[in-house]
């Protein structure tokens, strides 16, 4: 080869390279930018992984259940019996408070206290209690003492321990399913004051009885030791005592405020004239105390109740009767109502004890009787026009205050927190006790010259939509000259021999 082809081919080499040489700087530019981009991806993704494992277990259990519930994750496809829980003794009240106490708020934090209490009120239906005393403690637990006959200590033939550990600790265990140690209770299901003892940090309770003192102390729910006697108590003295904090881990807030507490005992000493209830209060700073007795009962009741209301009656209506159920239990109710001059109705409805504040079969036949035996009054003595308005249950409860409470051996209730009666047949008992049979109705003018009535038979109370300006009567009869009329709404009037 001629040396000059050689320096040719040499010179077109080094063009070559040389128009190369752009081209590479080219890609080496695209590749350090991707290698960068990369680096960037990386940084991101390991702020994002650094950012979620500084989650808490709760912010990533949340964040997977809404994960689930907007279809991006789904729940383990396997499902064996691996997956099935079963919680034994009081865990189930721990796991689900609210279905024991309505709630974990303030309304279930004093639901505790009516537990316990409840269960001292059944002695006293039972006739052997007498005094209840509830005291609100210094470190903010709260006692409870009765002086019934004491829950039993001896040894449960099927459990093999004392019937006393048997009660606070197992669900469904107590006295009330037999119906033979007490003929009518608050307490149904067994489990009240054992929810107690679960949602309780701990639990002491002492009982009196044959002359000693038991004693045994629970830890959110389970026993410290075996029940014991712990000293002698006089040969006559009989009774339990219940000592409890509630449980941090369940409540937020564990104030008990004494105001609710004390409504409720006031409540209970209406409800049952024969029991004294007392309330105390040994915190720091809020020393106070009330005693309950009311020997007029629910009479007694609805005057308090319209005390700031001025009453149009002379006194309150009281009712009382018993009629059997379905199973030939007695059923007792006891009714008390007054008209005062407001507009509202204000009815209070217990079961054994138990405000039930929903109502229920017990509250319907209640209204259903006053409505037909107000109507059958207003008919008979020409009160109402024949063929005019028709008077409807909301005209005769216009400024109605009234309290009734009934004893059912056997209430079925709406749940543990039981507001709500559904007794079929406990609608038809008080329909009957508050409806007059026609051998007992007397005149109109026969009933102005009696005194105040007592009676279902006497109601005095007739409420009418005739106008203002028409006659009170069909008839030359003059009305009594104690009769008052208050026009209310669409010319309604009152009249009260």
């Amino acid at each position: 080869m001629k040396k000059t082809d050689l320096k040719i081919s040499e010179r077109e080499k080094r063009e070559s390279l040389e128009r190369k040489r752009p081209s590479d700087k080219r890609g080496t530019a695209e590749q350090e930018k991707k290698e960068a981009s990369e680096k960037r991806e990386a940084a991101k993704q390991e702020k994002k992984e650094a950012s979620g494992k500084s989650e808490t277990p709760e912010k990533e259990t949340s964040k997977v259940k809404v994960e689930q519930q907007q279809g991006k994750k789904k729940s383990n496809p396997k499902y064996t019996a691996d997956d099935i829980t079963v919680l034994k003794g009081l865990e189930p009240v721990r796991q689900r408070p609210a279905m024991y106490i309505g709630d974990i708020s303030t309304r279930g934090l004093h639901h505790l206290v009516y537990e316990v209490v409840d269960n001292s009120i059944d002695e006293a239906l039972a006739g052997y209690a007498h005094n209840i005393n509830v005291s609100v403690n210094k470190e903010g637990s709260v006692t409870v003492t009765d002086d019934g006959r004491g829950i039993p200590t001896d040894l449960h033939p099927e459990e093999k321990r004392s019937a006393l550990e048997v009660v606070m600790t197992v669900l469904h265990a107590g006295g009330k399913f037999d119906k033979n140690t007490y003929k009518v209770s608050g307490g149904l299901h067994g489990v009240g004051v054992s929810v107690v003892n679960a949602l309780a940090e701990w639990l002491e309770v002492e009982v009196y009885r044959e002359g000693k003192t038991w004693f045994q102390k629970y830890t959110r729910g389970k026993p410290d030791a075996e029940v014991k006697v712990i000293g002698k108590a006089e040969s006559a003295k009989t009774g339990t005592k219940v000592t409890f904090l509630p449980d941090a881990q369940i409540f937020k807030n564990r104030t008990f405020k004494f105001e609710t507490i004390a409504e409720r005992l006031r409540e209970l000493a209406f409800l049952n004239p024969d029991v004294t209830l007392r309330i105390v209060d040994l915190r720091d700073g809020e020393e106070q105390e009330e005693t309950f007795h009311f020997k007029g009962g629910i009479a007694e009741f609805v005057r308090y109740i319209d005390a700031t209301r001025p009453s149009i009656m002379k006194k309150a209506v009281y009712m009382k009767g018993q009629d059997k159920d379905e199973a030939g239990r007695v059923v007792e109710a006891e009714i008390a109502l007054q008209y005062n001059d407001q507009y509202n109705e204000n009815v209070f409805t217990y079961v054994n004890n138990i405000n039930t504040l929903e109502g229920g079969t017990h509250l319907v036949g209640f209204r259903t009787a006053l409505t037909r035996t107000l109507n059958t009054y207003a008919a008979k003595n020409n009160l109402v026009k024949e063929n005019s308005v028709q008077l409807t249950g909301d005209d005769f409860r216009e400024g109605l205050t009234a309290v009734l409470s009934v004893k059912v051996p056997e209430p079925q209730f709406e749940g543990q927190t039981k507001t709500k009666l559904g007794n079929s047949e406990i609608k038809g008992i008080v329909e009957a006790i508050v409806k007059p049979p026609e051998k007992r109705a007397i005149s109109h003018a026969a009933r102005a010259r009696s005194n105040p009535p007592v009676c279902p038979a006497s109601l005095p109370i007739v409420r009418s939509t005739i106008p203002s300006t028409a006659s009170s009567t069909s008839s030359k009869e003059t009305p009594p000259a104690a009769v008052r009329n208050r026009v209310g709404t669409g010319g309604f009037r009152l009249f009260y021999p």
